[in-house]
């Protein structure tokens, strides 16, 4: 298994933040390879959605749903079928706003057998270089966030780390 998580401050109270993360499907807007989300529910927990991926020469749908909330701290999630990667999103208290982190728990070879990759491409080859974009992708997401909750640009510290 590997973890990514992703931590930054905002400049908004805790329960702004949480609120803004709670809206799932404006997530599509933040990220360059989540095409589109499909929302199957009230955004509390058992909520679904449909998130299409596309990267590379690949395109995979899947279903993630919302495990457990516990308002203002933390929102939780799992990726359904045989993707196994589950996350959070957990907001606390910190002096100049709300700490953010966002958290995903993943087995890059989970995905085995669920592309279709081109002939003479390994599996390994792209666990890899998805591994990679899942970082940057962590990062840019978290970047994003943190301008549209505190309303324009700003040069913003991320502690990341990938294990």
């Amino acid at each position: 298994m590997a973890t990514l998580e992703v931590t930054t401050t905002v400049h908004v109270p805790p329960h702004e933040a949480y609120t803004f993360l709670a809206d799932f499907p404006g997530y599509a807007q933040y990220s360059a390879y989540l095409e589109s989300v499909t929302q199957h529910g009230d955004g509390g927990p058992g909520t679904e959605y449909d998130l299409t991926f596309a990267w590379w020469k690949l395109s995979q749908t899947v279903r993630s749903r919302v495990t457990d909330t516990d308002p203002p701290a933390r929102i939780s999630w799992e990726i359904l079928g045989s993707l196994d990667a589950a996350g959070d999103w957990l907001i606390a208290d910190a002096d100049a706003g709300a700490a953010v982190s966002f958290v995903v728990t993943y087995d890059p070879g989970s995905a085995r057998g669920l592309i279709d990759l081109p002939a003479f491409v390994s599996f390994d080859w792209v666990a890899d270089r998805v591994t990679e974009k899942i970082a940057e992708e962590g990062q840019r997401v978290v970047e994003r966030v943190v301008e549209d909750l505190e309303g324009e640009p700003r040069p913003v510290e991320l502690d990341v780390t990938l294990t």
